[in-house]
């Protein structure tokens, strides 16, 4: 690729250098002025919406509207609702008429991120758009139409949900008219400098810290490690060891402790007994949350014991000190073990709620839940909000 076209990839954030990777920015480059639709895949964490951004950026649409949606993060019942509009009274609580997203992008585009997480019968409505440009409101009569590119995202595999009948192979061949697949991190290791001194400059510019630069011990360390939350936990891991590195520079004593890691027989490491209930594996992975967060504070006690000379107090955690963490008996559960996991997790979510004033979306993020799983555990443990 040009370097003229390198440049522009970098004016909109997007950095990298690695085969792998200029030939997701030629394929972008190539389909951003045409009004296909186009599908973007990858893991999480690999940039899948920045690279969504490019191709509107890059297109005749760019000084129209660009609506992003997280069709995961949008409860089954208002996802219609918000991607169509409804008309006033067509459901308990539409108090007045309001546009959905399909009229707020006109001439512009829609992204639709977690596009493998749409209910069937919304996918019915999504594929007529696709197919006609014209939608209805929620209970509305009126035939509209719109002018929308769509480019959707998804870290899972979506003809494996075809197979399934999780999603229509009819509306995964029109989405899929162009697929892009943004490489994991692991598999673009040149580009591990360059994103982390890009990361690190915008860090530092925008809250006037210091910057010295890497060790070449923390680089190697960086390269070498297979980054499973790609990107987004590169730039995370950059940011924490800038703040603790108090202006000197970063060496691979402060990288490796924000890394993950898997240390023989250690419990983290430990994978989740797959012959159980789908409840029970739920409460074990909260279980082994616990577990982590309960190590976790523990090691940052010890850091600042060792690395302060004044009397220290620990701070009391409120989930670490207050919920009692049970053994768990992956052969066969006692009925006290059960009502402990049950307890915990439970205590988590009602923490996660009050701690977020309510706001579910938020809540089933910090517990690293789905917000319909949220749902069904808030009805499940009879939790008031």
């Amino acid at each position: 690729m040009e370097k003229k076209s390198v440049d522009i990839f970098s004016s909109l954030g997007i950095i990298g250098r690695s085969d792998e990777f200029l030939k997701v920015l030629e394929t972008v480059k190539q389909v951003a002025p045409t009004t296909i639709n186009v599908l973007i895949t990858g893991e999480s964490g690999t940039g899948k919406e920045v690279i969504a951004k490019a191709i509107h950026a890059l297109s005749p649409r760019a000084h129209n509207p660009m609506v992003n949606v997280n069709c995961g993060a949008i409860p089954e019942g208002l996802l219609e609702s918000e991607l169509f509009g409804h008309e006033k009274g067509s459901f308990t609580g539409a108090t007045e008429k309001r546009k959905g997203y399909f009229e707020i992008a006109h001439t512009g585009s829609l992204f639709l991120d977690e596009i493998g997480e749409m209910p069937l019968h919304t996918q019915v409505r999504l594929l007529r758009v696709l197919e006609t440009q014209e939608f209805m409101r929620v209970g509305g009569t009126t035939t509209l139409k719109t002018d929308v590119r769509v480019i959707a995202a998804t870290n899972q595999n979506l003809e494996d949900l075809v197979a399934k009948g999780e999603f229509r192979k009819d509306l995964f061949y029109r989405l899929n008219a162009v697929n892009i697949h943004i490489p994991p991190l692991r598999k673009r290791k040149e580009d591990i400098k360059l994103l982390a001194y890009n990361f690190a400059r915008e860090f530092c510019e925008k809250n006037n810290i210091p910057f010295k630069g890497f060790s070449p011990e923390a680089l190697q360390i960086m390269k070498e490690y297979s980054w499973p939350g790609n990107i987004r936990e590169l730039k995370n891991v950059i940011e924490r060891s800038i703040i603790l590195s108090k202006g000197n520079q970063i060496d691979k004593h402060m990288i490796e402790p924000h890394l993950e890691t898997v240390i023989g027989n250690d419990e983290r490491a430990l994978p989740v007994i797959m012959n159980k209930s789908p409840d029970q594996a739920e409460r074990e992975l909260i279980y082994r949350a616990l577990v982590e967060l309960r190590l976790a504070v523990e090691d940052i006690r010890s850091f600042i014991r060792q690395n302060y000379s004044h009397p220290f107090k620990p701070i009391a955690h409120p989930i670490a000190n207050e919920v009692h963490i049970a053994p768990v008996n992956d052969s066969n559960n006692s009925d006290d073990e059960s009502l402990n996991l049950r307890d915990m997790e439970k205590n988590m979510i009602d923490k996660a709620l009050k701690k977020y004033k309510g706001n579910r979306r938020k809540a089933a993020k910090a517990l690293g839940i789905g917000e319909r799983t949220l749902y069904r555990k808030i009805k499940e443990h009879g939790i008031e909000e």
